[in-house]
């Protein structure tokens, strides 16, 4: 088994109203030392060993449904020898 951790996050051309909305909350509740948040998503894959190819299944997966190229980035890390 392998688990993958897929990082996503919005391109840096992209605004992130989110990101924005809880940099100001933060700085209201007197954290001035952050200068900027950008909100992203997390997200675990525990895989089956299998004949095809990792790393060419999960950016496939990440390409056709759990990221939105057009505005945002991701990268991957995989753990080999996951137990169940």
């Amino acid at each position: 088994m392998y688990k993958v951790k897929v990082f996503v996050t919005l391109r840096e051309s992209v605004l992130d109203p989110q990101g924005t909305a809880v940099k100001s909350s933060l700085h209201r509740m007197s954290y001035n030392e952050v200068d900027d948040v950008r909100i992203g998503k997390y997200l675990e894959l525990t895989i089956e060993k299998t004949e095809q190819d990792l790393d060419a299944r999960v950016r496939e997966m990440c390409e056709k449904l759990l990221v939105n190229t057009v505005i945002e980035d991701y990268r991957y890390e995989v753990e080999e020898g996951v137990p169940q």
